[in-house]
């Protein structure tokens, strides 16, 4: 499956800095955009892969609706 996302990106002591706007706490960093693009990719990768891994195989989902500012 792909979902697009948004980088938000700047520029810090000659590194490029960035995160994923719409999924908090995907940073990563680069020597350029393309590598900054790559390092995001795998970091939001792993976090991803991460999170699936904290619920037992027991566990159970519900669609909820939340509201948001």
């Amino acid at each position: 499956m792909e979902r697009q996302f948004t980088l938000g990106y700047w520029i810090d002591d000659g590194w490029y800095v960035g995160k994923i706007q719409e999924v908090p706490g995907v940073f990563s960093q680069g020597a350029s955009l393309e590598e900054l693009e790559e390092n995001i990719k795998d970091a939001y990768t792993l976090m991803f892969e991460e999170a699936l891994n904290a619920f037992p195989s027991s566990a159970k989902t519900k669609d909820i609706t939340l509201t948001v500012p």
